[in-house]
């Protein structure tokens, strides 16, 4: 898959080569996944990439920036679906996530990150920027789907919009994240069922005058 990480913008000297970046990107996780967070290195990925040092440096500052451009490829394939209805859409979402927690390279990868972030407070911003705020994308294009539909009502205050949007974001990021990865249980089509029934009556509740 091509990287989606849209990269700064630059101001002079060599282009940056999209084929390099998504070698780069993919030796990360390959080599998360064979080494963990403690022993990768940035030359390691290089080798593994089959670039320069120096190429790889230009790129990216250290290590936890890498990291987590390489996550936020993986999520950046998670796509809505188009299922007919809002509960349904949710499901299908659901189930999309939880495959892509269960791939080695992503479990590794965003479990490193998140623990880092724990004492690292530009890591935790760059996680929030690249992978959550990013992701939030999912949420708006689903409620604006369901708004279409007549499933939900459409909030006329955008502040008030933005905080529904964060939280729908935070309790199916959440809840599928603590159940595939801390409680390592199933994410499968009963538990994406019934939980998408709770979130429904959630919703519910929260638009009644």
């Amino acid at each position: 898959m091509q990287s989606r990480i849209t990269p700064p913008a630059r101001t002079g000297g060599r282009p940056r080569s999209a084929a390099a970046d998504a070698a780069i990107l993919e030796a990360t996780r390959q080599g998360l996944v064979e080494l963990g967070w403690s022993k990768l290195t940035l030359s390691d990925v290089a080798t593994r990439a089959g670039v320069a040092k120096t190429t790889l440096y230009r790129r990216w500052a250290g290590k936890s920036e890498l990291v987590v451009d390489a996550v936020a490829e993986l999520f950046d394939e998670l796509e809505l679906p188009d299922r007919g209805n809002l509960a349904a859409d949710i499901e299908g979402v659901v189930l999309q996530f939880a495959l892509l927690l269960g791939r080695p390279e992503t479990k590794t990868a965003l479990m490193a990150v998140v623990a880092e972030s724990t004492t690292d407070a530009p890591l935790r911003e760059r996680i929030r920027t690249s992978i959550v705020d990013r992701q939030k994308r999912l949420v708006l294009a689903g409620r604006a789907r369901a708004q279409e539909r007549g499933e939900l009502p459409t909030e006329s205050d955008p502040t008030s919009a933005a905080r529904t949007a964060d939280l729908i974001f935070d309790v199916i990021a959440g809840a599928v994240v603590h159940r595939a990865l801390v409680s390592g249980e199933p994410v499968d089509a009963e538990w994406a069922r019934r939980f998408t029934l709770l979130l429904l009556g959630g919703l519910a509740a929260a638009a009644a005058p």
